[in-house]
């Protein structure tokens, strides 16, 4: 039997022959536990990091590792050739840490550079990267503006490399929304690899929610969003400056922006309104804050509540309510799907995920209970299963968040009985138009009243 017809077919190919039946889900028990998995065998797997703060290293603020994610997908097999941030001490620091732990062997060989461009004129052509991961902040990348286009000036050098974007995918003025989707028009012309930071999608419980609504055939109806934030423990002073930040629609609400969208499709932007509880208002007064707010611009300081709705192209409608009002640690999270028949509940997906289920037929509601589930290694794993071509079954290894708007084949935009997945370009443009329409019903009220003082 010749080579030509004995090899094992490509993903791509394995994918293209699956297109007719393909759910846009995952099979929620197809989600390995971090615990529960096996590193593959096989040559090294090398990886530049690009940002060396706490998204890509972990802090106590939250879950969030992806260095210990990738550590314990590929075992001894990682190697992190490059740590990109202009802060060396931090980065010579972290790397430091690594050297002095059992996963010594990942990160013993790692060079620390300031810029891309310095890697670039430096880097060992014997040990190419295989993947890219950028975590440095948003108001460094997703442009196609000189310093601020990471992604393209990747591909530029490293044409064949996979991309993982953390999200928001940018941040900037809202007139620059559009270079966000000139990046993903770029990142798909070149049939890159690529997944976007959006983790809540890889939940079990999301997972299953989908599974529901497609085995049921069902047409959401209305998606209702609510995200709390302990602000006591939220200690940067940037996070608290718009101008910073973004503020906390565009930077933090942007997870639950996304898993509307996940749900009830393509917004239609034109419908968006929204009301907030300004920092100056009785209603906004804050007794625990960790930082000096003083020191913050009056015009920059964040909303202690955001409320906003919307119509879903589709016609479903969505809501969605950003409070900045909890003390403690503990976020208060929650998304409500309803289709014919259906309420769906997603409780407390950042920590301890359980679904509420109601289904026709009954008043009752059904738990379901996804004990020690990690959405952050779900969303490395299949990422690094797509770029090495070991997924067998096309429907498991579905990237379910990508830069620009479809989840495709590798290389290759594909679109399954016209199905289009939600993407990260159009999750940042909802954050956008709900902060800018709670700042004209803001402005309205404010110009009805007399002048405010710092």
């Amino acid at each position: 039997m010749s080579a030509a017809t004995s090899r094992r077919p490509s993903m791509l190919e394995r994918r293209s022959s699956a297109m007719s039946s393909r759910r846009p889900s995952i099979d929620p028990s197809r989600l390995v536990p971090m615990d529960k998995t096996t590193a593959h065998t096989g040559n090294e797997f090398n990886v530049v990091f690009v940002g060396a703060g706490n998204i890509m290293f972990g802090s106590d603020e939250g879950p969030w590792n992806h260095s210990f994610r990738f550590e314990h997908k590929l075992g001894p097999r990682l190697k992190v050739v490059a740590l990109i941030d202009p802060a060396i001490e931090r980065a010579t620091t972290v790397l430091q840490k690594k050297c002095e732990s059992f996963v010594r062997s990942a990160y013993e060989n790692t060079r620390v550079f300031k810029t891309l461009e310095d890697y670039v004129n430096s880097f060992d052509r014997k040990s190419p990267p295989q993947a890219f991961v950028v975590g440095s902040p948003p108001m460094f990348r997703g442009t196609t503006k000189p310093g601020r286009d990471i992604e393209i000036q990747i591909l530029n050098h490293f044409p064949n490399v996979a991309l993982f974007i953390e999200k928001p995918v940018t941040t900037g003025p809202s007139e620059e929304i559009e270079e966000a989707f000139k990046v993903a028009k770029f990142i798909s012309d070149k049939g890159t690899i690529t997944s976007v930071g959006y983790m809540l999608r890889y939940l079990k419980a999301v997972q299953m929610m989908k599974q529901i609504i497609d085995d049921n055939n069902l047409t959401v109806m209305a998606t209702i969003a609510r995200y709390a934030t302990a602000y006591e423990a939220i200690a940067k002073p940037d996070w608290w400056n718009k101008s910073k930040s973004a503020g906390p629609i565009v930077e933090q609400g942007t997870h639950f922006c996304d898993l509307s969208r996940y749900f009830g499709g393509d917004v239609d932007i034109s419908t968006v309104s929204a009301h907030s509880v300004e920092w100056y208002e009785n209603a906004g007064h804050l007794s625990k804050q960790s930082i000096d707010e003083t020191a913050i611009p009056p015009e920059d300081r964040v909303p202690r509540v955001t409320a906003a709705t919307w119509k879903y192209e589709g016609g479903a409608v969505g809501s969605f309510t950003h409070l900045v009002a909890l003390q403690g640690h503990d976020y208060s999270c929650e998304l409500e799907v309803y289709a014919d028949g259906y309420q769906l509940k997603l409780v407390n997906p950042y920590v301890q995920p359980v679904l509420y289920v109601r289904r026709p037929g009954s008043d009752l509601e059904e738990s379901h209970r996804f004990p020690d589930d990690d959405p952050f290694f779900s969303e490395i794993s299949v990422w690094i299963d797509n770029i090495e071509d070991i997924e067998e079954d096309p429907e498991t290894a579905q990237i379910l968040c990508t830069f620009d708007g479809q989840c495709h084949p590798i290389g290759q935009q594909a679109v399954a009985d016209g199905e289009r997945f939600t993407d990260a370009c159009k999750s940042y443009e909802l954050t956008w138009a709900i902060r800018e329409a709670s700042e004209r019903t803001r402005n309205l009220k404010r110009a009805e009243a007399a002048p405010i003082q710092a």
